[in-house]
C-alpha cells in the first residue's frame, strides 16, 4: 500500500512541477521547479528498482545541469518585456508545431492499438542476475557487452573537454601577462605603505 501511495505522490508532484516549470514567468523559478521535477522523477526510479538511474538524475541533472541553468539565468540580464514580445510574435509557429506533435502522438497511439506496430520483447540475456543489484547489473553490461561503446563515449567526452580548454585558454595580446616570479619576489614594503594621517586631514590615496 505504501508503494502505491508513494508512486502516486511522486507522479503527481513530477507532473505538477513540470507544468509549473513551463508556466512560470520567472526563469529562476522555472529552474527551481525543474529541480523539484528531477527529484520526484528520481523517486519514481527508486520505486521501480532503478536506483542507478535515480542517482544519475540527482547527481547529473540536479547537481550539474539544473544548477548550471540556474547560474546562467541568474547572471544574465533578461529583459522580460522583450521576452514576452518574442513569445507573442512566435506564438502561431509554436502552436503549429504543438499541433503537429500532438497529431504524431495520436497517430502513433492509434497505430499501436491497431496492431500495426510490434514492439520488441526481451529475450532475457540482459536480465539482472540473481542476487545482484541494479548498479552491479548496469556495470556488468557496460564493462562486458558495451565496453567499446562505453570507451568511445569516454573518448568523445575527453575530446570535447580538451576542445573547450583549448578554445578558452588563449594567449591574449591586448593585456599584459602576469609575472608570477616578480610577484613572489616582491617585498612587503613595496606592497604596503604605513601612513600616519593627521587629525582632521584624512588619508591621501
Amino acid at each position: 500500500m505504501i508503494h502505491v501511495i508513494a508512486f502516486y505522490l511522486f507522479a503527481v508532484l513530477t507532473i505538477a512541477s513540470g507544468a509549473v516549470t513551463i508556466l512560470a514567468r520567472n526563469p529562476v523559478h522555472s529552474v527551481l521547479w525543474l529541480i523539484l521535477a528531477f527529484f520526484n522523477a528520481a523517486g519514481l526510479m527508486v520505486l521501480t528498482g532503478a536506483e542507478f538511474i535515480a542517482m544519475l538524475l540527482v547527481i547529473v541533472y540536479v547537481g550539474a545541469v539544473a544548477v548550471l541553468f540556474l547560474f546562467v539565468v541568474m547572471m544574465l540580464d533578461i529583459d522580460f518585456a522583450s521576452l514576452r514580445a518574442g513569445f507573442v510574435r512566435y506564438f502561431p509557429f509554436g502552436a503549429l508545431v504543438a499541433i503537429v506533435l500532438l497529431a504524431e502522438i495520436v497517430l502513433g497511439i492509434g497505430a499501436y492499438r491497431a496492431g500495426a506496430l510490434e514492439l520488441g520483447s526481451p529475450d532475457g540475456t540482459a536480465a539482472t542476475p540473481a542476487g545482484a543489484s541494479n548498479i552491479e547489473a548496469v556495470g556488468g553490461l557496460l564493462y562486458s557487452r558495451y565496453l567499446f561503446l562505453f570507451e568511445a563515449a569516454g573518448i568523445v567526452l575527453l575530446v570535447a573537454m580538451i576542445g573547450a580548454i583549448v578554445l578558452t585558454h588563449r594567449q591574449r595580446t591586448d593585456t599584459r601577462g602576469q609575472n608570477i616570479r616578480k610577484q613572489n619576489m616582491r617585498r612587503p614594503g613595496d606592497a604596503t605603505v604605513n601612513v600616519k594621517p593627521e587629525v582632521g586631514k584624512g588619508v591621501q590615496l
